[in-house]
């Protein structure tokens, strides 16, 4: 298969860990079909194995990552992800500078250096010509939460570019109609918003309350309470910068329950930054129900995972899902893939009833490459 060429934009933990998963599932290509392959949801998409993704592009502000090859700068401070590959190659492309816009809160100045950004002091490339001439055709949003300026900004790239844009961040592109519009009109798919992890809080969660709704438990009360230690978490101390990922994380749980639950009565996001976790991140989720004859049922979890590794595992797929899309000549937001693996898709779908429609979107793909006649399914993509 032709590899998928991706542009990078920040290269942090997500970024490393994704680096990381591309090289340590490269020669997986000769697996059975249908083999399990631990830490994969699919191991093969259309006939894209993970070996097939190339980093061509990558970008990012701070100064220890900026003019390096982004398979050193993933290791730069102040990453703390694992490293899971040990002969990690230290190649690629050079880490470009970016603008800055507001992809820095003031807050984490006052930080130690190896938690913190420490901005370069030199002007930002042509993001949109580096795109260009790289030869990217997707683009892998890792920008720190909040970063309202930057996502656009990078967005306007993509259109100027015709590069498909991966959104794994809380700011709104993908489900803003009046971007999907956009980027439907220049004839180029898209992914969005905001990252699942492969087995974390959000997707626990969903499934939790789902069990309680579709069990005949009323959900009175939840609280979904994180904490961190990397970059990610320090950034959003800034709770200005938390508007929208409170609204993709409540909306991603409470989207699945058969009845409304008051505002006051939910509450799901991050709480604190805990410096000594790194890129641990710790869950604890309770949910509060209403069950035979008004009795009380209730359920507390603790989960603890690894991050930035688990956004990754499903990184590597949305990435093999934005390709097939480009494949086929898709346009605007691509409806199953966004439900699966993003927290606030322009449609919401319950987790299984997405995967449904996931593999309809592959079947659909592989028809299409058998015959140049089949027409992809509505499902695929946005209505026009």
């Amino acid at each position: 298969m032709p590899k998928i060429r991706i542009a990078v934009a920040g290269v942090g933990n997500c970024a490393s860990a994704l680096l990381q998963g591309i090289e340590y599932y490269r020669n997986i290509a000769g697996t059975a079909a249908g083999a399990f392959v631990p830490g994969l949801m699919n191991p093969e998409i259309g006939g894209y194995h993970p070996g097939d993704i190339e980093v061509v592009a990558a970008f990012d502000i701070d100064r220890r990552k900026v003019g390096r090859p982004v398979g050193e700068a993933i290791f730069a401070p102040p990453n703390c992800t694992k490293k899971f590959v040990p002969d990690m190659p230290g190649g690629g492309p050079i880490v470009r500078m970016a603008p800055v816009l507001d992809g820095v809160a003031p807050h984490m100045r006052d930080y130690p250096e190896d938690q913190t950004f420490l901005p370069a002091d030199e002007p930002p490339c042509d993001v949109e010509a580096v795109l260009r001439e790289s030869g990217a055709e997707i683009l892998v949003s890792y920008l720190p939460v909040g970063s309202e300026e930057a996502t656009r900004f990078y967005a306007e790239a993509c259109l100027a570019a015709g590069v498909s844009l991966v959104n794994c961040i809380p700011v709104f592109i993908a489900s803003d109609p009046a971007w999907s519009e956009r980027f439907r009109q220049r004839g180029i798919p898209i992914i969005g918003d905001d990252i699942k992890s492969q087995l974390g809080a959000t997707i626990v969660h969903r499934a939790l309350a789902r069990l309680f709704s579709e069990r005949g438990i009323r959900v009175q009360r939840t609280y979904q309470l994180n904490t961190g230690g990397n970059t990610d978490f320090l950034n959003m101390l800034s709770r200005q910068r938390l508007q929208s990922k409170k609204i993709s994380k409540t909306e991603a749980v409470t989207s699945v329950l058969t009845h409304p639950i008051a505002d006051e009565d939910i509450h799901i996001g991050p709480s604190d930054y805990v410096p000594w976790q790194k890129d641990n991140k710790l869950c604890f989720l309770r949910i509060e129900g209403e069950g035979f004859g008004g009795l009380p049922i209730e359920v507390e979890l603790r989960l603890s995972v690894t991050d930035s590794p688990n956004s990754a595992g499903v990184g590597i797929d949305a990435i093999r899902l934005c390709r097939l899309g480009r494949d086929m000549g898709l346009s605007g937001p691509l409806l199953s893939p966004s439900a699966y693996f993003m927290k606030h898709p322009p449609v919401q779908l319950p987790d299984d009833e997405a995967r449904r429609e996931l593999e309809e979107f592959i079947a659909d793909y592989r028809a299409w490459r058998h015959s140049t006649t089949a027409s992809p399914t509505t499902k695929c993509t946005s209505p026009t």
